[in-house]
């Protein structure tokens, strides 16, 4: 990921919070120098100061192959907008995009015991919709087994963690106003959402 000091975010709090607000992500892949992806929810976690990410793919993915002997890259992107230079004092501007972005990258180890398989779905439906898991509970060792069987999960130790925050750090402080003004009264929900990351500078 290329960063530039203006826009460094290396703050690993910060970018697990990040991960864990924006876990709807993209894994990424490599075999035979083409990439392999797939959109997948995630659970972040920090246990004894490292950081472990966890999901699991449909059982027919071909990624699920390749996840095990090669490295991963989880992207985790949201929010993001266009800038328009008809926010700055200057005549000569151009326009630029703003966003955040965090990259993690580390090899996975595919969960086979059936129980820290059940164990990780759970991790991820308290996550997610906590209140499922009375639904869950309910169901039949039949039909979970059944289910879980066409799923792989595997869980990630991330070993680079790399962020970037580009939110118009390198303007004028009224520049970075009039960019808040727009971004709040935008239509769009992703560019309000972006507004308090940049006023929160």
């Amino acid at each position: 990921m290329l960063i530039s000091n203006s826009f460094k975010f290396d703050d690993q709090s910060e970018q697990i919070a990040f991960m864990k607000r924006y876990s709807f992500a993209t894994i990424i892949t490599s075999y035979n120098n083409l990439p392999i992806a797939t959109q997948l929810p995630f659970v972040v976690s920090e246990k004894n100061g490292k950081v472990f990410i966890s999901g699991h793919f449909a059982k027919a993915n071909e990624q699920v192959k390749y996840i095990e002997q090669h490295t991963s890259l989880i992207i985790f992107a949201e929010p993001h907008a266009y800038i328009s230079p008809s926010h700055y004092e200057k005549n000569e501007s151009v326009p630029t995009w703003d966003y955040i972005s965090v990259h993690a990258y580390g090899k996975a180890n595919i969960i086979s015991d059936e129980e820290a398989k059940e164990q990780a779905l759970k991790e991820m439906i308290t996550y997610y919709e906590k209140e499922y898991l009375v639904q869950w509970d309910s169901l039949s060792e039949k039909f979970k087994r059944g289910m879980m069987q066409g799923i792989v999960a595997f869980e990630i130790e991330v070993n680079n963690l790399q962020g970037v925050k580009k939110l118009s750090q390198n303007k004028s402080e009224q520049e970075r106003k009039n960019i808040v003004t727009q971004l709040e009264n935008s239509n769009n929900a992703v560019e309000r959402e972006l507004a308090p990351f940049i006023k929160n500078l």
